[in-house]
């Protein structure tokens, strides 16, 4: 694997800033709410790309111990108070449930000390980091500005929490945190997109979910949605369910096919409250879905390989079907 190493994603990271503040300098904002919200979001960004590149997490981990998770979390909740002070949101409420939402989660990884792979710690920082993700108060967490940017804060703050756990605390292995390319990975990622589609598309249309119906009018949008969608979407979700669930389990069962195969069930009913309880459909479908982007991550052994299927299976629903 050729992984990218840490001044190209310094690049990649400062682009994608450059990009976000003339998006809102165009959309109106400016001042000082503005600026910190930003340099917020980009130091959060930065953490998240910056784990990948090469050599980066097991550099911090090897020179302070465990103390480099706890550090991070440190730095996490800092910039959460430059938010919300610079926005003039502050909350001792808020502030203290985003303390409690990364130190908690960090606080367990600490106590699992050497334990092997898979203990009950482990999960319970996994269904932590999924519950805060997929029900907590977001737009009041962070209101600023309108609640638009909620849902990308709080992946931000889950995804560099779990790094803080697992990468530098718990020095897991096997992750495939990485930014990089492997030999024949195209084969793998457009072989497992294309079987998932096939199938997806047929079944989904027998149990009448979505239905053949191309926006074409909004395909002006494709690149920026398209990055987002991998950034803010597929890559926190093949994080914590291929990475670490997948992984975890298949240590903890001794058996790779136990946990990609039960990584899979679980990634379909995590989808059960989506667009309405209990979704059905949906699960069929994304556990289908999570066998062939489990599959993808066993043969590269890389979550960006999985979530470049799961964003083209995303972008492809979203500007191809519509759920019915």
């Amino acid at each position: 694997m050729k992984q990218i190493g840490p001044w190209s994603v310094f690049g990649i990271w400062a682009a994608l800033c450059f990009l976000g503040v003339l998006y809102g300098f165009w959309q109106g904002y400016g001042g000082r709410a503005f600026a910190c919200t930003v340099t917020t979001l980009g130091l959060w960004l930065l953490v998240t790309l910056m784990f990948a590149a090469r050599g980066v997490a097991d550099w911090l981990a090897a020179k302070f111990g465990a103390a480099s998770g706890v550090l991070l979390g440190a730095l996490i909740f800092l910039f959460d108070v430059v938010y919300l002070v610079g926005s003039g949101t502050f909350d001792i409420r808020r502030a203290a449930a985003i303390a409690g939402l990364v130190f908690i989660p960090i606080g367990l990884a600490v106590t699992a000390d050497r334990a092997a792979a898979g203990s009950w710690q482990d999960f319970l920082i996994m269904i932590g980091v999924w519950v805060f993700v997929k029900f907590s108060p977001v737009h009041w967490l962070w209101p600023y500005p309108g609640g638009k940017l909620a849902y990308i804060m709080t992946v931000l703050v889950a995804v560099n929490t779990a790094l803080a756990c697992f990468l530098l605390v718990r020095r897991a292995k096997g992750v495939g945190y990485v930014l990089g390319w492997g030999k024949s990975w195209w084969l793998y990622i457009v072989g497992s997109f294309a079987a998932f589609a096939w199938i997806a598309i047929a079944l989904g249309m027998a149990m009448r979910f979505i239905r053949f119906a191309p926006q074409w009018s909004k395909w002006t949008s494709f690149v920026g949605l398209s990055l987002a969608i991998l950034v803010f979407t597929a890559w926190p979700e093949e994080l914590l369910f291929r990475g670490l669930l997948q992984n975890f389990l298949s240590r903890a069962s001794k058996s790779d096919l136990a946990g990609w195969w039960t990584a899979s069930v679980l990634f379909g009913f995590s989808h059960i409250t989506n667009m309405g309880f209990p979704n059905w459909r949906y699960v069929v479908l994304a556990t289908i879905a999570g066998v062939f982007y489990g599959w993808t991550w066993r043969k590269t052994g890389s979550i960006f390989a999985s979530a470049l299927v799961h964003a083209a299976v995303d972008t492809v629903w979203h500007f191809l079907f519509k759920t019915v």
